[in-house]
């Protein structure tokens, strides 16, 4: 049926207090329950499955079977009211799955914008996520993990909960994350180790080559050195005075978390 320009399929089941902005459409079979929120020009596919409590943006696709804002599988999540966001222009591919959060930790899933989550992808409870992000097919998140902007993400990578990963950071394909991936650094293998920085993806986005180098040069710093964290991030912290692109490698190393990969 078709309601102030929201199209929803005739097979489509829809309870609870759900609200649609202008220009939604819904496909066949999909179910749409609880405190949902959908924003403007959001396409939902067919077998979707989308709970409350959920809000999601503008321009969103969400494709066939995905299964959004559903409970967690946190064991000691006991029914508490949490919560899912999600930004604008994301890309939800088939069977991706996103939970929403726990009363441990701030009762809440959120994903920015103009992310790709392909085939299978799963973003587990209390996972924040950037802007920007490709998540490969399969790709694995567990509980607690934060994803900075403009992370690449490989087919079949898994990394273990309360893991950080930084912006402009490239995880390989079928790497295990055991530990923090900075900013900038590329980190492949079982467990995942740095091999370099995202030299490429760097230059795709619009860094100069100037940059590169300083970024470069901080990930010596940090790894090639024979320096201890501390001597690494006061070597950096030099750097960023005239790059202040590196001062994401010194404000994420500042953080407390399981430790880099290294």
């Amino acid at each position: 049926m078709t309601d102030n320009t929201v199209t929803i399929h005739p097979t489509a089941i829809i309870e609870g207090e759900v609200e649609f902005g202008a220009n939604v459409s819904v496909g066949a079979f999909s179910i749409i329950r609880g405190k949902v929120k959908i924003g403007e020009g959001t396409q939902i596919a067919s077998h979707v499955v989308i709970k409350g409590n959920t809000t999601i943006g503008k321009n969103n696709r969400i494709f066939q079977f995905a299964s959004v804002g559903e409970d967690c599988q946190d064991l000691k999540y006991a029914g508490e009211e949490t919560f899912l966001e999600i930004g604008d222009n994301n890309t939800i591919r088939e069977s991706v799955t996103i939970h929403r959060g726990t009363v441990q930790d701030k009762s809440l899933t959120k994903i920015g914008s103009n992310n790709l989550f392909m085939i299978n992808a799963h973003v587990a409870h209390d996972c924040v996520i950037g802007d920007g992000c490709i998540f490969a097919n399969n790709a694995t998140l567990a509980g607690h993990v934060k994803i900075g902007d403009a992370v690449i993400f490989g087919g079949q990578a898994a990394i273990h909960q309360f893991g950080k990963v930084g912006s402009y950071a490239f995880v390989g394909g079928c790497a295990a994350v055991n530990k923090d991936v900075p900013p900038y650094v590329m980190a492949v293998g079982n467990y995942a180790r740095p091999v370099a920085v995202n030299t490429e993806g760097l230059l795709r986005r619009g860094f100069s080559k100037d940059v590169v180098r300083a970024v470069r040069n901080a990930y010596k710093v940090l790894y090639r050195s024979g320096n201890t964290l501390e001597q690494a991030i006061e070597e950096i912290e030099v750097l960023a005075k005239t790059h202040s692109e590196v001062q994401l490698f010194v404000d994420f190393l500042k953080e407390n978390g399981r430790g880099i990969v290294r």
